[in-house]
This record gives structure tokens, sequence and C-alpha cells, in this order.
């Protein structure tokens, strides 16, 4: 196999590309001009922010393998991410919805951490094969994503050591069974 040059290896570099990526992306994606708004009407921000890194990627550009940026990402920015994240909820308003709405969460948190391992028991029990390995680590993402949304579905990642690839399909699992929730719901 032919081993492949990268053009930038400072990983300081790379994190200065990758933030200039996503404020470029989320800035235009906020623009007024009509050719954004345009261009953003079909082409998701989120699509963007994970495809033009993984371009950068393939192309040589930079080294998703050989960087330690994903390492520091998980270990310091992640969970300070989640502590943001949990400091900026405004738990007056959500006690404001009343009993109805926080048995409703309650229950629907209930149910997919109660379903997901009842689900996970069923399929396997009637198809040992398709369970085989570390298949459960990436249902535990999916779980994460349900619970919390694209943070939790990290942060389980990092939990339960989770590996790429498994990841990176059950994140396509993900986005998939949520559209076609989407479209039964609408």
């Amino acid at each position: 196999m032919q081993e492949t040059t990268v053009l930038i290896t400072n990983d300081a570099v790379v994190l200065g590309i990758l933030a200039v990526i996503l404020g470029l992306v989320f800035y235009t994606s906020h623009s007024e001009n009509r050719y954004c708004k345009a261009f953003y009407r079909y082409v998701p921000a989120l699509l963007l922010c994970y495809f033009i890194p993984s371009l950068f990627n393939s192309f040589g550009i930079i080294d998703g393998e050989g960087s330690s940026l994903y390492k520091m990402a998980s270990r310091y920015l992640l969970p300070a991410s989640l502590v943001l994240l949990t400091l900026s909820v405004d738990f007056k308003a959500i006690l404001g919805l009343g009993p109805k709405a926080l048995i409703m969460f309650l229950t629907g948190t209930l149910g997919i951490i109660i379903g997901g391992p009842l689900a996970l028991l069923t399929l396997g029990s009637l198809y040992p094969e398709a369970l085989g390995g570390d298949i459960w680590r990436g249902m535990t993402t999916i779980a994460g994503s349900w619970i919390g949304g694209g943070a939790n579905q990290a942060a389980m990642k990092e939990v339960f050591n989770v590996d790429g690839s498994i990841f990176s399909v059950m994140i396509t699992v993900d986005v998939i069974v949520a559209n076609i929730w989407m479209a039964v719901l609408l």
C-alpha cells in the first residue's frame, strides 16, 4: 500500500482550519445573501460541517488518523461542552412546562433506557449472529442520541469506546430512522 503525504501536519493549524471552516459555514448559513439562502435551502449547514473537513482528510490536506486533535477534543472539549450545555439549561422554564411535559419526558427516557436493552435481548435471541462483536456498544450511541442529541451520542461513543466503523454505521442508522420517523409524524 502506498503511503500518502499529508499537506498540513501541525495540529494547531489544523484546528484553526477546522474552526474557520465551521465559522464560514455557520456565517453563510445565516447570511441574507440570496445565493446563500438558496444553497442552504437544499443543503443543511450541519452536513457541510462534516463533509468539508472529510474532503480535506480524503484529499490529503489534513490527517485525521495521525492528528492528536481527536483525543484532545474528546477528552477536554466534549466534557467542557456538555458542562456548558448543562449550565445554559433554564430549569425554572422546564419546571414551568408542567407535570405532564416532565412525565412525558421521563417516560420517553425510561422507554429508551429499558426498550433498548429489551430490543437487543429479543433480537439476540432470534438472530444471535446479528449482535456479534461490539454492536451493542454502537447501540449505546443511538440511545444517547435519542435521549440528548448529538452531544450525548458523542459522549456515549467515548464512554463505551465505540469503534469508528461501528460509530459511523450507527450515525447513519440514527439519521435514517429519525428521518423516516419524522416523515411518519408529518
